[in-house]
């Protein structure tokens, strides 16, 4: 099961057709017994128009703060492709604790990217 989470002013359409994946506005639900906490960064350009009222507001609904990270497995791991906008969709204190492999998962994004490229483009594993 993989629930994604999002205003619905920035949820895409279709989701239901998505099998496995489930599609929720509310984000404590999302998070209820995951293994996995992935955080995308959400632009500030959406917040200057009609899609979001306030980063306070989203922030308050959709931010990643330490109660709402017990609502997943004791040990799951949150993760970030960066960058992170802290405070508005991540604490600090998450994105830097523990269960944190952000500053890995961003560190391994071009090596990642390269070898994904490098496999469509017919190479070898």
């Amino acid at each position: 099961e993989v629930p994604l989470c999002a205003p619905r002013t920035l949820l895409p359409s279709g989701t239901e057709t998505w099998g496995a994946a489930s599609a929720t506005t509310n984000f404590d639900k999302a998070l209820k017994d995951a293994d996995i906490v992935m955080m995308l960064r959400l632009q500030l350009e959406r917040m200057d128009g009609a899609f979001l009222p306030s980063r306070r507001e989203y922030f308050s609904f959709f931010g990643l703060t330490k109660d709402r990270l017990a609502l997943a497995k004791p040990d799951a791991t949150v993760m970030h492709p960066g960058p992170m906008n802290r405070g508005i969709e991540i604490e600090s204190a998450i994105a830097d604790g523990e269960q944190s492999v952000i500053t890995e998962q961003v560190e391994m994004g071009v090596a990642v990217r390269e070898a994904v490229l490098h496999l469509l483009a017919g190479g070898r594993a």
